[in-house]
């Protein structure tokens, strides 16, 4: 089937260029987003950050890895394999746009300071960090709040951890989309630890946290990336559920990350999916997947003893009778009424069609299949209604975005489905309503925590709760 949307951002491309542009979340919140404060920034001395102009920018940066030094140094010796923290060799903040070649002289692994224009990287040769101060962290500010620029520079020092806990030397020859995952499930435990206040300079709140996800789905390889691909970084799915895993988890979860671990990202299996950039229009995608739910759902039912009658489809207001407008958002399941079958409500006229092209196909087929999966409750004689029914439904769909291709189904994901699922949750509460409009979770960190519960545990895990 095809989907999803090729454009990706200008700062993607630039950070395959020496290792690794990743983002996430930190700072403080305020007005919902992650913004620096005076606790953050004041006093904290930058002087230690070779090349430096003292800004803004890099007194952000100072305090992140003045946290790292302090997390790390008590973190890496509990490890398997674990020795005593050693420092860093150094850091460098590089202004590419200054015009003077000279600006790069004296930082290890730059010919000239355009090579770090647009990114951050590790050098594991020269045991060293560098970033470009000019382009690159104003930006990530501008774009996902302070949040971004700390998961930057912890991704970056979760590759120093990987070669000092690599005495071996057996992640030399690791896939790079192994090695990033690893980094940023480093980079989420570390802002775990800055949610949790446990840091001396670095604080957050939810806003940041979802500014980490903002910034960890705008900075995904190019759709059609082959995992193969000696730069692969990985798509927004799997690198959200890196930074998930160690958000949730331990160092030693990240640590333990072998060649078993599965990714999604894929190629394209055709051209006519390439030049379409996996996406199909609002329409035919509603046409391909209606039957399609109805299938993967009415088995599921059946299976658990259930009746089901596939619900109608109507293209309308998405509002169902008895209720104060479209509180399920634009798609919206409706239960039977005056004796008919019951229906989901699609709004094709609102803004839809507007989140379809921007974001993808699959926004619309994560809407459609949540609201199939509220069939399913129904059916299952499950509530519906509230946090409940909101958190089940949306893992339901996420199973089927699991399923599809598989067994009967008569077409598959495009590569970065997954990623405009994932992109509608951080974005907007819809998929996640119960049909009194009620929410299961109340930021996007959650909502796809949810999603990705269906994805990796299927329909049981999901009508067991998650």
């Amino acid at each position: 089937m095809a989907r999803v949307r090729g454009s990706v951002r200008a700062l993607v491309v630039a950070c395959a260029v020496l290792a690794v542009l990743v983002s996430s979340a930190c700072a403080f919140p305020v007005d919902g987003r992650a913004v620096a404060g005076p606790e953050v920034t004041a006093g904290i001395d930058p002087s230690f950050i070779r090349g430096t102009d003292g800004g803004e920018e890099d007194r952000l940066a100072a305090a992140t890895l003045r946290d790292l030094e302090g997390f790390w140094g008590q973190a890496l010796p509990a490890l398997p394999g674990g020795t005593p923290f050693r420092p860093l060799a150094g850091y460098y903040s590089v202004d590419p746009g200054a015009g003077r070649p000279s600006a790069a002289t004296g930082v290890p692994c730059l010919r000239n300071p355009q090579e770090v224009q647009g990114t951050a990287f590790y050098c594991p040769s020269a045991d060293i960090i560098a970033w470009d101060r000019g382009e690159l962290l104003p930006q990530l500010r501008r774009d996902f709040g302070d949040a971004a620029v700390v998961v930057v520079l912890s991704h970056e020092f979760g590759h120093a951890v990987q070669g000092r806990l690599d005495r071996t030397g057996a992640l030399q020859n690791a896939p790079t989309i192994l090695l990033e995952a690893q980094a940023d499930c480093y980079a989420g435990v570390f802002l775990r630890k800055v949610r949790d206040g446990a840091l001396p300079d670095l604080r957050t709140g939810a806003a940041g946290i979802d500014g980490a996800m903002g910034a960890l789905i705008g900075f995904r390889d190019p759709v059609g990336t082959s995992p193969r691909n000696a730069d692969a970084h990985g798509n927004a799915f799997d690198r959200v559920s890196s930074f998930q895993d160690g958000f949730d988890g331990e160092p030693a979860v990240c640590a333990a990350m072998g060649r078993e671990r599965e990714f999604t990202q894929q190629s394209f299996r055709s051209q006519a999916d390439e030049s379409a950039g996996g996406n199909l229009g609002l329409q035919p995608l509603i046409d391909a997947m209606v039957p399609d739910l109805d299938r993967w759902f009415g088995e599921e039912v059946r299976r658990r003893g259930g009746q089901w009658t596939p619900p109608g489809t109507e293209r309308d207001q998405a509002t169902c009778p008895g209720t104060d407008g479209a509180v399920q958002g634009p798609v919206a399941w409706c239960a039977p009424d005056g004796g008919g079958p019951s229906a989901v409500h699609i709004d094709a006229a609102g803004r839809l069609p507007t989140d379809h092209a921007q974001i993808g196909d699959y926004a619309t087929g994560t809407l459609l299949a949540s609201r199939y999966g509220t069939a399913a409750l129904a059916a299952l004689n499950r509530p519906t209604t509230g946090a409940e029914g909101g958190r089940a439904a949306l893992c339901l769909a996420g199973a089927y975005s699991a399923a599809v291709g598989t067994g009967g189904s008569s077409f598959a994901l495009s590569p970065g489905d997954l990623d405009e699922g994932v992109t509608l949750l951080l974005r907007e509460d819809t998929p996640s309503r119960g049909t009194d409009g009620v929410a299961a979770a109340g930021t996007g960190y959650e909502r796809i925590r949810v999603f990705r519960a269906g994805v990796t545990g299927g329909p049981d895990a999901c009508l067991r709760g998650v």
